[in-house]
This record gives C-alpha cells, sequence and structure tokens, in this order.
C-alpha cells in the first residue's frame, strides 16, 4: 500500500505558497497515453509533476488545487471512472471513490464531469496556476472553463485575474529529496548497479553490444525495477566517442573498449551510472592512461560535491583535472588555464559533469541562484545544499583528428555516480559497482575464470 503522508505534505506546501501569494487555483495534468503503432500503446509513463503531488499512476487524470483568499484548501482528483468491462481488457482502475480515499484527496469525480466542474472551481478565484508553455491536455477544457466564467460576469462570477506558472514552485520543492525519495533512490542506484556488474560480468569478445543490454534489463526488473530510467547506451569501440549511441548490434572485439551509461527506474525514481571497461578485461597502455585520467577528475568533482558550493563546481574542478591529464598526455599545448579560457579542452570533453537526479533523469530544478534577478547577467550558479542528488560524469572522447595519435583515436571514457549531497559532503549512491581501473580488471578476471570452470554437474 503506497505512503500517501508524503503526497499530501507536499499538496499543502503548495496550497500554503499559493495563500502567502494571494490564493487561487492549480491545475496540473498527467502525461497522455501515446500510441506506438496499430492498436499498441507505448508502455504509459505518468507526469513526474503530477506524481510528485499525487502518487497517483493512472492515466486521463487531473489535479486541482484550491487556494481560497479565505483561507480554505482543497485538494481535487479527476481520474477515469470505475469501469468493469474496461478492466478486463487495461487492467484495474481506482475510480473517483476509492482513489479519493486511498490518496487522500479533499474531493474527486470522473474525468468526464471536468467540465462540468472546472468553471465552479475556478469561479471568482484570484489566480490560476499551471504549467506555462506546455501544451497539456488541460488547455482545452481549461478554455472552455474561462469561456463559461467569463459569460456568467453579469451574474458577478469572475474569471481568474492572473496566470502563475505553477512549476517554478514545484521544481524548488523537487530538488530538496526527503527521506523517502532518497530511499528509493538509494535502492534505485543499488539495483543499476547490480545491472552495471552483470553486463560486466557478462562481456566478452564476440558478443554484441545488444547482449549487454539484455544483462542490464534482466537485472533491472529481476531486482524489481519497473523500466529502465532512460535508453540505454552500450558503446563498442569508437561508438563510445557517440555521446548518446543506442545499443545496437556492433560487435565487441577484442582490444576494445565498451562504455555503458544506464540506469533503472524504480518507483518514478531515476538511477543513472556509466561505467567504461576493456572488452577483454585488460586495458591497453593508452586506455589506461584515458580511464585513469577520467577517474582522477571523477575524483576531484566528487571531493567538491558538498554544501555551500556552487552546482557548477565539480564540473570545474573535473575541468582541471582533465585538462592538465591532457597537456601531460601531449593531446594539448600550452598552460592549463590557458587551455580553459581558450575551451580548447572541449575537443575531447564536450559536456558538463553533472545534473540534478531524481523523478527523471535530467531532473527540475534550476542551476542558476534563485534569489537572483532572471535576467541578471553573470547570473551565478546556486549553491548545493544537502538533499540535493547530482551525477558527477566527467569523460574524455577523443576522435580521430591531426593532434590525436593512432593509438588514442576512437578511446571513448566516461564514468558517472550518484551523489547525494549531505551535511558535510556527499554519499555516493552507485558505489556497489567499481570505477577504478585495477578493480575493473580484477572483477572481470574473476568473471572470466568462473566462465571457463567446469559446472559441478560435470566436473
Amino acid at each position: 500500500m503506497i505512503d500517501v503522508t508524503a503526497f499530501a505534505d507536499r499538496r499543502r506546501s503548495v496550497l500554503a505558497q499559493m495563500h502567502a501569494r494571494g490564493g487561487g487555483v492549480a491545475v496540473l495534468a498527467t502525461a497522455v497515453e501515446q500510441m506506438r503503432n496499430r492498436d499498441s500503446d507505448h508502455p504509459y509513463r505518468h507526469d513526474s509533476y503530477f506524481y510528485y503531488l499525487t502518487g497517483f499512476t493512472e492515466p486521463q487524470a487531473l489535479l486541482v488545487l484550491v487556494a481560497a483568499p479565505d483561507g480554505a484548501a482543497r485538494s481535487v482528483l479527476f481520474c477515469r471512472a470505475k469501469d468493469e468491462a474496461r478492466e478486463i481488457w487495461d487492467g484495474f482502475r481506482h475510480g473517483p471513490d476509492a482513489a479519493c480515499a486511498a490518496y487522500g484527496f479533499d474531493a474527486a469525480f470522473a474525468i468526464d464531469a471536468l467540465d462540468a466542474q472546472l468553471p465552479e472551481l475556478l469561479a471568482d478565484q484570484p489566480a490560476l496556476y499551471l504549467p506555462l508553455a506546455a501544451d497539456t491536455e488541460v488547455d482545452a477544457p481549461l478554455r472552455r472553463a474561462l469561456d463559461v466564467l467569463k459569460r456568467r460576469v453579469r451574474s458577478g462570477v469572475r474569471a481568474p485575474a492572473t496566470h502563475h506558472d505553477l512549476l517554478p514552485l514545484l521544481d524548488e520543492m523537487r530538488l530538496i529529496k526527503d527521506a523517502t525519495e532518497i530511499h528509493t533512490m538509494c535502492h534505485a542506484g543499488r539495483i543499476a548497479a547490480a545491472g552495471h556488474l552483470r553486463a560486466m560480468q557478462a562481456c566478452r569478445p564476440g558478443l554484441r553490444e545488444y547482449h549487454l543490454e539484455a544483462e542490464l534489463l534482466h537485472a533491472f526488473r529481476s531486482r524489481g525495477a519497473q523500466a529502465p530510467a532512460y535508453n540505454a547506451i552500450v558503446a563498442a569501440g569508437a561508438n563510445a566517442c557517440v555521446l548518446h549511441h543506442r545499443a545496437g548490434d556492433a560487435e565487441l572485439r577484442d582490444g576494445e573498449l565498451c562504455l555503458i551509461d544506464a540506469g533503472c527506474e524504480l518507483d518514478s525514481y531515476a538511477s543513472d551510472i556509466t561505467r567504461t571497461f576493456p572488452v577483454n578485461g585488460r586495458f591497453s597502455g593508452p586506455q589506461r592512461a584515458i580511464h585513469d585520467l577520467v577517474w582522477a577528475a571523477q575524483r576531484a568533482a566528487i571531493d567538491a560535491t558538498r554544501p555551500g558550493v556552487p552546482f557548477n563546481a565539480p564540473h570545474d574542478a573535473a575541468v582541471q583535472v582533465l585538462t592538465r591529464g591532457l597537456i601531460d598526455l601531449k593531446l594539448l599545448d600550452g598552460s592549463v588555464d590557458g587551455a580553459i579560457e581558450s575551451g580548447a579542452y572541449k575537443q575531447f570533453y564536450m559536456h558538463r559533469t553533472g545534473h540534478w537526479l531524481g523523478l527523471d533523469v535530467h531532473d527540475a530544478g534550476d542551476y542558476l541562484d534563485p534569489t537572483a534577478a532572471a535576467g541578471e547577467p553573470g547570473r551565478p550558479a546556486r549553491a548545493l545544499q544537502p538533499g540535493m542528488v547530482i551525477t558527477v560524469e566527467p569523460g574524455l572522447y577523443l576522435r580521430p583528428a591531426p593532434n590525436v595519435p593512432a593509438e588514442f583515436a576512437h578511446i571513448g571514457v566516461r564514468i558517472e555516480d550518484d551523489a547525494l549531497v549531505t551535511a558535510h559532503g556527499c554519499e555516493l549512491l552507485s558505489a556497489d559497482v567499481p570505477s577504478a581501473a585495477t578493480d575493473i580488471e580484477a572483477l572481470m578476471r574473476e568473471a572470466a575464470c568462473s566462465r571457463s570452470l567446469p559446472s559441478p554437474t560435470t566436473a
């Protein structure tokens, strides 16, 4: 049974913020079902904002929060009506009465009653909160409801006079994870780590990228994760230099590296881990040099992940280490400061070192200081706080170029972990899978020995 306390607390927090601004009504719909092809839908995944406030995962649902100017507050759910005939085909649906009781709403109605109920909920409210600049299923019903209210103006009924973007309120809330969210994300990190371990242990020359993807999916689902958090990147050889390469049919070749960027989704929360390892279990000299450099950069970035520092501090720490290493390897010329200032390092490292993580892989939240004016030039990065979760993922991608020696060409390495900011530093939620080259080689050597031993039934 779902613990609805956290969701109810979040709704109360939003209502309190709306009351502090003079009151109003917030309207938020869940995601729309998407058809895949004839008579088949894509697997349904609810909207993250909607889930954050409701815990409700069924499609065709909408939340209305009423913060009346007199201080009264209500949370109202609209959802699919109970329909036992449809449940034979599509599975269980709560219906309004059961949903209201199970999830702690003040009232619930069938979604078919939206046109009748929404004008009454909006009437005489001073403001309307909704996701602005977002094309949602609620747009048409809202327009119809506002039209109804405008036609009733002569009878003294008023439509909301102002419209506000609801999402910034939720973004700030979602940035700081509560104890339940942290527990779930820790579990998701362990499951994802188990998938990476399984893929490393299964890896050997002659397999295909999709074989390792299958190992990941097996580990995720067999341990209770509902789905991958995103399309898995399994990149063999030169494919590791393609940042968003999808697992395909490329062969895992002796002497090459394999980069896996994959995470699972557990109870709507994402994990996000990347490891790079040698297909045959042994790094070559150039591969080891690049991997050790990325690993050192990640250690520096992790050390810089602590409360009070700007969000970009881990990135700056990683760039310093990577740039110094690239110069030492003679892949870049000049000084560290010069290569950073000119952006020369971006030939090999063209992305940031991290992002927010939570209900979405790239989770909600402003990366800049919310206390500074939105249009202020040079707006500083926001400070990290306990309860935030970020990824730490430096990498190097050495495509063939005149300044890239042949022995380094096509080497792509990324190492990524999920870091929970704590009171004194950070805790890695994905530490169960090794990241240092020596530990990776030991793991793969042990797996290869296990494969070569006769089974107990044939010994």
